[in-house]
């Protein structure tokens, strides 16, 4: 399953589109805005000095209307020193779950599908031990599906095959004969499993593959030109490179070394800085749906996005609250293999962030570093509000 198809509108978009422009401030160069941003640049270019720590990182923030703006430390590519720019493909990582919600979200509010519906509805051929799972459940991460990442059979599939995934719809046989982990609705637990059921149920009433849903529902409404769900290893150039440590002989590139299909609706997406800023604007402005469902997404409880984003978290379906000292955004985090994201927004789309990394760090797989990496989370939030 490759790239979604680009339908008639799509080109028309893409020749007639005027791109918001991104204002480039060079590492280091004291040509941050405000106060806020030359404290983020700090905080960047030091992130990039520890030998623990990624060998890139770009920081996107947007006040109202103003240009976009563009901070980064380090290169893109270890090989050449390439900087990263806001062109750059790079792996969203986690973030494609909003993406799943932005694609559902847009169903509901067009009728084809209802927050109240089942797997059972909707997917008979899924287990029936899911089939009482609501849309919504699954969106908030309390549907106790079992998720699918953490079998010891898929760990082993991913092992003996990296570079080629399986269809979607086989990810979910991994847990299959698994009954729920806890019963729908009475706790908080990230799954991957949950985005995937969501995207196949979008698929399903859709009557086209999700890759198709995607552009219709989520690239074209909010005009993203690079972005995409690809199956295999392959990132569009130029790209962003990302690394994991590989003692003794220091960084290895693992770009290119997993198939986004391993991941799909749950991880699988790919875009640029630009990309991302404008989808969260978008997304958290509720210009994928209508006020009345985006009243019921934004019904929040105790849980934390993963990586864990700045401030005091809560899920909402398919995005976070994060409370921060210089206020409240919403987005989403992500990592895999050699990328760390972030994204967040205000609610009405006028001020954001993103931070993108090309390392995998978190609070469990690098606990000196993630502290630091989540106060620039923090630090690009409150660039992003300042003079709120």
């Amino acid at each position: 399953m490759g790239s979604s198809r680009r339908s008639p509108l799509w080109l028309a978009l893409v020749l007639s589109v005027a791109v918001a422009g991104i204002t480039l401030v060079a590492p280091g160069s004291g040509a941050a805005t405000s106060t806020a941003d030359r404290n983020l640049q700090r905080a960047l270019d030091a992130f990039v000095k520890g030998d623990d720590g990624s060998p890139g990182i770009s920081a996107v923030v947007q006040r109202g209307s103003q240009p976009a703006i563009l901070m980064t430390a380090g290169v893109a590519d270890t090989s050449t020193q390439a900087p990263i720019t806001a062109s750059h493909a790079m792996r969203l990582a986690s973030v494609a779950k909003a993406f799943s919600g932005a694609a559902a979200l847009s169903a509901v509010a067009d009728g084809k599908l209802a927050l109240d519906d089942t797997v059972g509805k909707v997917l008979p051929d899924q287990p029936a031990a899911w089939s009482e799972v609501t849309v919504a459940q699954l969106l908030q991460h309390v549907s106790g599906v079992p998720d699918f990442s953490a079998s010891d059979g898929f760990r082993q599939a991913l092992v003996a095959a990296l570079t080629v995934a399986p269809p979607p719809e086989q990810l979910l046989t991994y847990v299959a004969d698994e009954p729920l982990v806890f019963p729908s609705g009475t706790k908080y637990q990230y799954s991957n499993s949950d985005n995937i059921l969501v995207a196949l149920m979008v698929a399903a009433v859709d009557g086209t593959p999700y890759e198709d849903s995607l552009t219709t529902r989520v690239y074209e409404p909010l005009r993203l030109l690079n972005t995409s769900l690809p199956a295999g290893v392959e990132l569009p150039t130029p790209f962003i490179h990302g690394y994991q440590p590989d003692p003794p002989n220091g960084l290895e590139d693992v770009s290119e070394v997993v198939a986004a299909g391993w991941a799909w609706a749950s991880g699988g997406l790919v875009a640029t800085p630009q990309d991302a800023n404008r989808f969260i604007r978008g997304y958290a402005s509720g210009k994928t749906t209508t006020g009345a469902v985006q009243a019921e997404q934004f019904r929040f409880r105790a849980g934390k996005s993963d990586p864990t984003g700045p401030g005091t978290n809560a899920a909402g379906l398919a995005i976070f609250r994060y409370r921060t000292r210089c206020g409240v955004m919403f987005g989403h985090t992500g990592n895999t293999a050699g990328f760390t994201q972030f994204v967040a927004s205000t609610r009405n789309g006028k001020r954001s962030a993103v931070v993108s990394i090309n390392a995998q760090i978190t609070q469990k797989s690098n606990t000196k570093r993630f502290p630091e990496l989540r106060n620039i989370f923090t630090l690009a939030t409150c660039a992003a509000l300042e003079g709120t």
